[in-house]
């Protein structure tokens, strides 16, 4: 009798041990290689150490549990536990002040960048995701955006005429119609049977997300134009946030800190690969615009701040130009 409740005990704590682990699903749509894919692993890793196996992790990339349209209602819902969405995603979602991000040529370089994803006016804008279920972890660099194309992109009309997929973003269709383009909405998981059939023309994405998504053996033209930025902000269903104890709270916080560093290091270098590796390939033409051709450019795309202004709120816009030193007017 002793022997059993000996074992019923061992058998019970080893049952309480195992329901003692929190899963966190984490879900994203892009490929495990790119600075975003390899950030999410490395994130997984470090919450496991510092939690001392108390949570686990489960990276679920390349849209293998959601597609992006799907994912943040899956979030929201507590399917999955925590997202990497494009800050491109929060428009929909009612926190307009995110697609500020999206406005053209409004960060020079990743310096500029960080004085906002870094500071208090990127603080600002995490804390608006709470209202919405939402708690807000951290920004993530992917890197400046390209454009692309079956023909050459070199001057503002070569741009004319031809459909560009975008992500859902009312800045982002103003932004192509500010060059004659045709803006199309559309799942990233969607983009290259899109272009290899012709349903769009081209599209602007990080060299990462071109390369790793094969799109370079799809397209014939590459601009390195490094017109916008694309990001994610590292999000968890705020429910299931909340309700984890303190200590863990702040083992995860501290992991998301290695990992937002390890993301921000990683994502130059990793889009520099890609730019070599499609290179390489012989499959498409890089073309580097010149000064000129590149300023004209950013002219073109200059009334899009003016027409968003209200739309992700003029408070924003000015915090953002005072912290940069950018001024749409003066182009």
């Amino acid at each position: 009798m002793k022997l059993k409740l000996v074992l019923a005990s061992a058998l019970l704590a080893i049952g309480l041990s195992a329901s003692a682990q929190t899963v966190i699903k984490f879900s994203h749509v892009v490929a495990v290689d790119t600075p975003k894919g390899q950030a999410a692993l490395f994130f997984a890793k470090k919450a496991g150490e510092l939690t001392k196996g108390k949570v686990k992790v489960e990276v679920y990339a390349n849209s293998a549990l959601y597609k992006d349209k799907e994912e943040m209602e899956a979030l929201q819902i507590g399917s999955v536990q925590m997202l990497a969405p494009s800050l491109a995603k929060f428009g929909p979602l009612g926190v307009k002040e995110f697609e500020a991000f999206d406005l053209p040529f409004i960060f020079d370089d990743t310096a500029d960048l960080h004085k906002i994803t870094q500071g208090p006016v990127g603080a600002g804008l995490l804390a608006k995701l709470d209202a919405r279920g939402i708690h807000g972890l951290a920004f993530w660099d992917n890197g400046f955006k390209s454009f692309s194309a079956n023909t050459p992109l070199k001057n503002v009309a070569d741009f004319k005429g031809k459909k560009f997929r975008i992500q859902s973003s009312k800045v982002l269709e103003e932004e192509i119609r500010s060059v004659g383009g045709i803006p199309q909405v559309m799942a990233f998981s969607e983009v290259y049977q899109a272009l290899q059939t012709g349903v769009v023309d081209g599209t602007e994405n990080p060299i990462s997300n071109f390369y790793t998504q094969k799109m370079h053996e799809v397209q014939k033209h590459l601009s390195i134009t490094n017109h916008g930025y694309l990001g994610y902000a590292v999000i968890v269903n705020k429910k299931f946030w909340d309700g984890l104890p303190a200590d863990i709270r702040g083992e995860l916080e501290q992991a998301m800190k290695e990992a937002t560093v390890y993301a921000n290091q990683i994502a130059q270098e990793e889009n520099d690969k890609a730019l070599d590796g499609v290179k390489k390939s012989g499959k498409t033409t890089v073309y580097v615009p010149t000064k000129e051709e590149r300023l004209a450019l950013k002219k073109a795309m200059a009334p899009v701040h003016t027409k968003m202004a209200d739309r992700v709120g003029k408070d924003t816009l000015q915090q953002i130009y005072k912290a940069t030193g950018f001024d749409p007017a003066k182009l």
